[in-house]
């Protein structure tokens, strides 16, 4: 490569290492580094999220084609190839929320509240009100009901940490179909508000048979009563959550 050879730019200005080559040889940071611009922050935000040859796109396209492929890569040790799972998460779940706000969707169109009902049957209706309008804050709860369902029913195949990573972009694989399914009840049916659950199921079985591959007929079976718990714990804990913030803004 092109030495670098620029006047008071010969140390790598992140580490101090010294410079020969357009990127520090310790540390990765690119040479000519200079004051903060827009330019520069929003380039390297699309050269790194948008590029055909970026983490983001190799971790999107196999989370859909091969995602068996995608977490055993990742749980044995491949980890700069791929896209980080929480910042993965992170940032489905925000542009579902951008997303869902251009569309003016609305998640509460079909739930109905009781006006004169008494106490125990209103905090119910209305803790269940606060947990669908704050779905996506408290999506992160689906992330470790689902590692705990993984563990569950295949415990001797991972440790429940290496679960909570899959299941980061497994969630925000969720976030993905539901972001599509929003187009679908926006613009098609707004009656079909479970279509996404369906298609992470179908996903999910598919997923499992991909990620652990051998027996995968009995794989495909645990996986269905795998994926039914992990959201009844989803429903368990964030219904729960929502209970307690609702009850306590009452009393």
């Amino acid at each position: 490569m092109q030495q670098i050879l620029i006047e008071n730019n010969t140390y790598c200005k992140n580490c101090e290492s010294e410079l020969t080559e357009a990127y520090c040889q310790s540390c990765g940071q690119r040479s000519s580094v200079g004051k903060v611009t827009f330019k520069e922050t929003f380039q390297d935000f699309f050269a790194t999220v948008f590029s055909l040859d970026a983490p983001f796109v190799k971790t999107l396209k196999l989370l859909f084609s091969n995602p068996g492929k995608l977490f055993r890569s990742y749980l044995s040790g491949q980890r700069k190839s791929y896209y980080k799972p929480v910042a993965f998460f992170i940032l489905i779940t925000l542009a579902h929320v951008l997303i869902r706000s251009l569309l003016d969707f609305n998640p509460l169109a079909k739930v109905t509240s009781l006006q004169n009902g008494n106490f125990d049957t209103t905090i119910f209706v209305e803790s269940g009100r606060f947990m669908i309008k704050n779905i996506n804050n408290i999506l992160f709860l689906f992330v470790f009901s689902m590692a705990i369902s993984f563990k569950i029913f295949f415990y001797n195949k991972h440790s429940l940490a290496e679960y909570v990573a899959v299941s980061f972009y497994l969630i925000g694989t969720y976030s993905i179909i539901t972001t599509l399914n929003l187009f679908f009840m926006k613009f098609i049916n707004t009656e079909i508000q479970y279509l996404a659950v369906l298609l992470m199921g179908i996903y999910f079985i598919l997923m499992a048979t991909s990620f652990f591959q051998k027996k995968r007929v009995f794989v495909a079976f645990k996986a269905v009563f795998a994926y039914f718990i992990a959201f009844l714990l989803y429903f368990i804990f964030g219904f729960g959550l929502s209970f307690l913030i609702v009850f306590f803004k009452v009393i």
